[in-house]
């Protein structure tokens, strides 16, 4: 087994990381990091008695590998990071590394809810080969995850972290924005590159440009149904589910809002509302791993306590996508 493998191989740098003064990385500090492109947020595979599939992992890597993508995410949302184990978490991101080619930037989500936990998690993953980490907001006392509470995390985990951090807000699974102003203070770190912002809501996305245009720092989409509208406030790129269906559709959205071919990029974006909605908001990753299934790639079980789709569900997730020209 490989995984006691990679954690036992990381925890003995832990110590030496997490003893280090919050005065940070003197080496790592102040990195920078182009994030601008398309990213599709990777799930997990399992197989039918519920263990990572490695395998199945690194052929759809390989596959998704063909399409002109910046890179990738690993152990975000949909990589279901929340069922897995600290190892397993870690071995996702070891065996992604070793399936991608060199130039393509692997985003590893390491956001855990303690602070201390999400520190250590990030330099582990740091040392299994994640060229930056994706940190969710903590929530589970979102009651107190005030902007003071939360900048206070994430400049404790920038600050020890040996690579950048992008911040990542997802209110559809954690109940919690994280604040603008919040936002705009982080955006000051030197170890902290920019933000991925799941929440659909563009006059937030266009005022965290606007506030943060000072900083080197830059905005994500998290969805690709607001893509289009995102780089017209000036997002750099996004971080797309459905991407690992219809991944050169949304690369050429990219290509077309950067080229200033409105028109077709709004006919485009209209044609991927409907099947962004139904693996995101409508079915999510469930919806999402059948689809995958339909397209070619392996999507396979969730792991519990998410539940397959119904018969009625495939259904209506089948029409989403053959309705708009897709299937």
């Amino acid at each position: 087994m490989l995984v006691p493998r990679v954690w036992s191989s990381v925890r003995p740098g832990l110590s030496k990381v997490l003893s280090r003064t919050l005065g940070g990385w003197p080496s790592g500090e102040g990195r920078r990091m182009d994030l601008s492109g398309i990213y599709p947020p990777v799930t997990t595979p399992f197989t039918a008695t519920a263990e990572v599939d490695y395998g199945k992992l690194q052929e759809n890597l390989h596959k998704l590998g063909t399409f002109p993508f910046r890179g990738f995410v690993v152990q975000g949302s949909n990589g279901e990071f929340p069922f897995l184990t600290s190892s397993e978490r870690l071995e996702v991101v070891s065996r992604a590394r070793q399936a991608l080619p060199k130039d393509k930037l692997l985003l590893a989500g390491s956001g855990c809810e303690s602070t201390q936990a999400t520190v250590e998690m990030t330099v582990s993953m740091a040392q299994v080969g994640a060229d930056a980490a994706m940190v969710v907001t903590p929530c589970c006392y979102r009651g107190r995850m005030s902007s003071a509470a939360l900048v206070h995390h994430y400049t404790k985990v920038a600050d020890l972290s040996p690579i950048p951090v992008v911040l990542y807000s997802v209110p559809a699974n954690t109940g919690l924005d994280l604040p603008v102003d919040a936002v705009v203070t982080l955006s000051q770190h030197p170890n902290i590159v920019g933000i991925k912002d799941s929440g659909g809501d563009v006059t937030r996305i266009g005022l965290i440009v606007h506030k943060t245009r000072s900083q080197d720092f830059q905005v994500l989409a998290g969805s690709a149904g607001f893509l289009l509208a995102s780089y017209a406030v000036g997002a750099v790129g996004g971080v797309c589910a459905l991407a690992n269906v219809l991944g050169a559709q949304v690369c050429q959205l990219e290509r077309l809002c950067l080229t200033g071919q409105w028109e077709d990029a709004q006919k485009l974006q209209h044609r991927l509302i409907e099947p962004n909605t139904a693996v995101t908001r409508r079915f999510g990753i469930p919806g999402l791993k059948k689809t995958m299934d339909w397209f070619g790639y392996y999507g396979g079980p969730c792991r519990s306590p998410l539940q397959e789709l119904s018969p009625a569900q495939e259904e209506a997730l089948r029409l989403d996508f053959a309705g708009n020209g897709w299937l």
